[in-house]
């Protein structure tokens, strides 16, 4: 009898951990780097921190020309013709920042149910510059009717 229980308690936790790992099956998402980098117009871009998700070509481009209204930092993008029938773009904004030195790192992981965008603020590291400086990390990711949940 004892041998029985134990062998039907193994049987629950093993077919358990399965069921977990089929459900979660979240995975690391490829993505492509289209910008890393800071705006150095002192706020006049008129950007607030925010995290976006850009789904076609009209609002991609009212970002970029919001972007560029100070200095021309799209001149530096890898891309800026996205197709948006295959891709999707990621915006992160960062708060204005006082100082240089800030930058944002991401990684993306996902499942059938999500997107999970992790950011992380990295703070410079000693004595920075004294520019006023407002990070961004842009992204495109194949498209995916997928939630995206920013942490």
């Amino acid at each position: 009898m004892k041998i029985n229980t134990f062998a039907v308690l193994i049987s629950i936790v093993v077919l358990s951990c399965i069921s977990n790992r089929k459900q979660s099956g979240i995975r690391e998402i490829d993505f492509t780097l289209i910008a890393k980098n800071n705006l150095y117009g002192d706020g006049n871009e008129g950007l607030t921190k925010q995290n976006k998700i850009i789904t076609d070509k009209s609002t991609w481009e009212q970002l970029i020309t919001q972007m560029n209204s100070v200095n021309n930092v799209s001149d530096d993008f890898s891309e800026t013709e996205i197709d948006f029938s295959k891709y999707t773009v990621i915006v992160i904004i960062d708060e204005i920042r006082g100082s240089g030195g800030y930058s944002l790192d991401i990684d993306i992981k996902g499942n059938q149910d999500s997107m999970l965008v992790n950011v992380t603020h990295v703070e410079p590291e000693g004595t920075s510059t004294s520019e006023i400086t407002q990070p961004f990390y842009i992204v495109k990711v194949e498209k995916n009717d997928s939630p995206v949940i920013f942490k």
